[in-house]
Order: C-alpha cells, then structure tokens, then sequence
C-alpha cells in the first residue's frame, strides 16, 4: 500500500502523475464527476455515506474490472452506508454498458471524461496517457479521507484486505 503518488508505473515503466497528493487525515477535495445517467455526482452527492473512490485507469482492461467485480462482491457483505464508486475517463455509456453486461450493480460508476479535474485533485493524473492511475481512497461519513492508497504498478490490483478494514472501521 502506498502513501504516496511519487512511483506509479505501467509494467515497469515510470509513468508521470500530476495532481496533489492525497494524505489520510485530510478532507477529501471537492470532485463533480459524470454518472450513468448524464447527471454530476459529487461530494454532496453522498453526503453522509462512507464513500470509497476507486480511480481506475479504464473498465475494459482485465485488472480494473476484476477490481470493480470484487469491491461488487465485497459490497454485498458491507452497510448501505458505504458507496462504492469506481472513477475513469471512459464514457459514462461504456461504464452503464460494462455494468449492465457483467451484472455489476453495487458499485457506482462514474467518469471524469467531462470534467477532467478529479486525477489532478486526487493525485491520480496520468496526462500523457489521459488516464488515471490507480488509486483506492476511504473517505469517512464526515469527508474526511481515512485510507489511501497509491497503487505502485498500474497494471496491479490494489490491497482488498486493508481497503475493506479502513472500510469497516469507517462505518
């Protein structure tokens, strides 16, 4: 689990990030993404909920869905207290689709294709990629970001066992 945003890589290879660095403790920044359904998703959106933000580079390749599919799973076992969204650049019509089409229905998607703020925000920017890297956040019900994780290689899943604790001790 890393801390920090620094050394991400896609198979070996360094990779540039941009953005701030997101520490536990902090208040989790301010974010309007783009859901299913063409509607802004924001903090305020989940007010009041445990949220899990899941920065993945893109649903359609094997690491991130198999990441998504597991916090699907996982989500069945955790309070309706607990959002767990997973934030790309792809099209919100290609996440509804992947959705639909792999029977995922506890995690929320949604995208930063429109806005293209929250990999700055969240230290996740891959710029000359147009993607984001992979990162886990746990923000308590008050806002306030109580795990993070900065997955080092892209093309890794992150730690399930330590995101699912932060999870359930945030409840």
């Amino acid at each position: 689990m890393a801390k920090s945003n620094d050394k991400i890589t896609m198979k070996g290879n360094p990779l540039k990030v941009e953005g701030r660095c997101i520490e536990e403790g902090t208040s989790a920044p301010a974010f309007t993404l783009t859901a299913a359904d063409m509607s802004d998703s924001t903090n305020a959106t989940f007010a009041g909920k445990v949220v899990v933000l899941l920065a993945i580079p893109s649903i359609d390749t094997p690491v991130c869905a198999a990441e998504t599919k597991k916090f699907n799973e996982e989500a069945a076992s955790l309070s309706h207290d607990v959002v767990i969204a997973s934030v790309s650049r792809d099209l919100p019509f290609a996440l509804k689709r992947w959705c639909a089409a792999e029977g995922v229905n506890r995690v929320v998607t949604l995208s930063d294709y429109k806005y293209r703020t929250f990999g700055q925000q969240f230290g996740v920017d891959l710029p000359d990629l147009g993607l984001l890297a992979r990162a886990l956040f746990v923000v308590d019900k008050a806002g306030k970001v109580v795990h993070v994780d900065y997955v080092s290689e892209v093309a890794e899943e992150p730690d399930y066992q330590a995101a699912l604790a932060a999870i359930k001790k945030a409840v």
